[in-house]
């Protein structure tokens, strides 16, 4: 799958692991309503392009798993600062 490095020389090398720091530092840096979407821009730094085979739980199944991330956060980061704002869209 990633036969494509190997012709890499390692100027292109150290540009591709730039591209991906960056895009894992811009997903990583994610905070507020925006933890909650998903992030195609971070899947569109691989080489192969498809499109995303993603399936939707019904709506009470979302919600529920929408609480129990947020219930994760409060374990993993309980000093995080709380970004007290509606959702504007």
């Amino acid at each position: 799958m990633d036969d494509d490095l190997q012709a890499f020389d390692r100027e292109s090398l150290i540009a591709e692991v730039k591209k991906l720091r960056a895009g894992i530092r811009a997903h990583r840096d994610t905070t507020g309503h925006d933890l909650c979407w998903h992030h195609p821009d971070l899947w569109d730094l691989l080489p192969e392009k498809t499109e995303p085979s993603i399936a939707v739980p019904p709506w009470p199944k979302f919600m529920r798993g929408c609480i129990q991330y947020r219930q994760s956060l409060d374990r993993q980061a309980p000093d995080a600062p709380v970004h007290d704002k509606e959702f504007n869209g």
